[in-house]
């Protein structure tokens, strides 16, 4: 076997300059990949955490069919007392209570329809990056103050400001007319237009006197540490239900569906343009061995008429390509590992991507990071081919008949 190896690499420095470009060419793909695809990773992971942060959190606890409803009769008894059970048994979870009602909001000026979400204002900051966005004012305080929090955009439809008054007007959980008038204390700017526009915050306490709640609400939302931990914490959330209880939990894929969507038709796209460029790659691996096998055809005429096998040499072939796909993928791969560091300190600033940025709620400036599986994946599926590529050249092989083999200059 080690005379094969050597043989192998021997072999493989014939030619040096086409060497080095056929590895030159894999590690250019192989850089490239995997720089791209730590970028997209990253980026997914960012668009992820930052649409989750800021209302939705890693899951919630909900009452039957009320994600895809959202009825107010759908609810969560005594939700404050779940909220801080569920606090108490699982102290590294953040985890706040929300009730959520249609009402028509109006100012001196003009009336829109937008919803109001009662949250905790103790704890709505630990699961909601809403709070962190004030502008102007402040945020909601105290459990029953009728105040309330607007996003930029409606503040501007209603022509309001900070110490005006908005009357909401609304159906309670018995059916019965709500109807209450609150001043403005804050003013938030999230960046995500419908976010801004349709959505206010007044303290949970409140809402469930305005909306009649007698106590219930309707989201139970929850923030783990980050996502995998949230996968993990997710069984232990729901054996932590109470008893005889029908609650639901969804996780952050069943309350965001877009999100994942988006996400795979980018990964569709991003894989077709990844997958031109690595049969670009095999045909220049093609091209490298079939060369070299044609121009070793009469020292092959030689060895086979001395009784090796046709077989022996198309694994000889093999063999050096396996070499040569091995050197590109460690170089490639070492390439991309530092490129990907360097952006990973430095960030990436893509021209046209404050747009994006706006609508996935992401920093304009991502820090990039290289996983095992962002290194590895492209690589090894640039090495793959670049195995397919060379069987064509070494089947040839078992066509070769050492008589005409011989007679080839």
């Amino acid at each position: 076997m080690n005379i094969v190896m050597r043989l192998a690499w021997r072999n493989l420095w014939r030619h040096q300059r086409r060497t080095w470009l056929t590895v030159g060419a894999m590690m250019f793909a192989n850089t490239l990949l995997v720089f791209m695809i730590s970028m997209q990773f990253s980026m997914y992971g960012l668009m992820i955490e930052n649409t989750l942060k800021l209302f939705t959190g890693h899951m919630q606890i909900q009452a039957p069919g009320y994600k895809d409803d959202q009825k107010m009769r759908q609810t969560v008894a005594d939700i404050v007392p779940l909220a801080a059970s569920l606090r108490a048994e699982f102290p590294d979870e953040k985890i706040a209570a929300r009730g959520q009602a249609f009402a028509l909001a109006s100012s001196e000026d003009r009336s829109y329809g937008i919803g109001i979400f009662g949250v905790e204002p103790e704890f709505e900051p630990q699961v909601s990056s809403i709070p962190g966005l004030i502008k102007e004012g402040r945020y909601v305080r105290g459990k029953n103050a009728t105040e309330i929090v607007v996003g930029a955009v409606l503040a501007r439809n209603l022509r309001v400001g900070i110490g005006d008054e908005l009357t909401l007007l609304g159906s309670g959980l018995d059916g019965s007319f709500a109807a209450a008038v609150v001043t403005i204390v804050g003013i938030f700017d999230s960046g995500v237009v419908d976010v801004d526009r349709n959505i206010a915050q007044i303290p949970l306490g409140a809402f469930q006197d305005i909306f009649f709640m007698d106590g219930a609400g309707h989201q139970v939302v929850i923030s783990a540490p980050t996502l995998d931990a949230a996968a993990a914490v997710l069984p232990k959330i729901v054996a932590a239900m109470p008893p005889g209880s029908d609650l639901v939990v969804h996780d952050w894929d069943a309350l965001q569906p877009g999100l994942k969507q988006a996400i795979k038709a980018d990964m569709s796209s991003a894989f077709f343009m990844y997958g031109i460029l690595v049969i670009l790659v095999a045909f220049s691996v093609l091209n490298t061995q079939l060369m070299s096998v044609l121009e070793r055809t009469h020292e092959f005429g030689i060895v086979m008429s001395l009784g090796l096998k046709p077989g022996q040499l198309g694994r000889l072939v093999m063999l050096e390509t396996t070499l040569l796909g091995l050197i590109g993928f460690v170089l490639g791969a070492i390439g991309g590992v530092l490129l990907t560091s360097y952006f990973g300190v430095n960030g990436l600033s893509i021209p046209g991507m404050e747009e994006m940025a706006a609508n996935f709620n992401l920093p304009t400036r991502v820090y990039l990071e290289a996983t095992p599986l962002s290194v590895v994946i492209g690589p090894s599926v640039v090495f793959l081919f670049t195995l397919l590529a060379a069987a064509y050249p070494a089947l040839r092989l078992y066509k070769l008949h050492p008589v005409e083999a011989m007679r080839t200059n």
